[in-house]
């Protein structure tokens, strides 16, 4: 399962903003939703298959933790999608040219004297 198929779920969604804060069980998972430790334990299988999370065996318990490199794809698209618009070079070229057309026009014409009236 790819990383976006895996945060398209929003119960999914909030395991991983939840794993962000701290590892966690799966009983103290549970008991944050309003859903069963099995349906639980679902998500997060599905969120390992997408590389978001990683489990710990610790004695008879499963400790779950956030796989941050999990997260890359995710950034690599929102880096991707807030970058600098692309601009055409020629309108660049046409805007410099215009720029400096205006320059020229404002040096060769005198400036405008008002004359005072008393």
């Amino acid at each position: 399962m790819d990383v976006f198929t895996a945060l398209a779920d929003p119960v999914r969604r909030a395991l991983v903003r939840r794993l962000a804060a701290g590892p966690a069980r799966v009983a103290d998972l549970a008991a944050e939703h309003p859903i069963s430790r099995p349906a639980i334990s679902r998500h997060l299988r599905l969120l390992g298959e997408g590389g978001l999370v990683v489990a710990t065996e610790v004695g008879r318990e499963r400790h779950y933790a956030l796989d941050h490199d999990g997260l890359r794809p995710v950034r690599a698209l929102l880096t991707e999608l807030a970058g600098e618009p692309r601009v055409d070079p020629t309108r660049l070229d046409a805007l410099e040219l215009e720029v400096k057309r205006t320059v020229r026009e404002r040096r060769e014409t005198p400036p405008i004297r008002r004359e005072e009236t008393a």
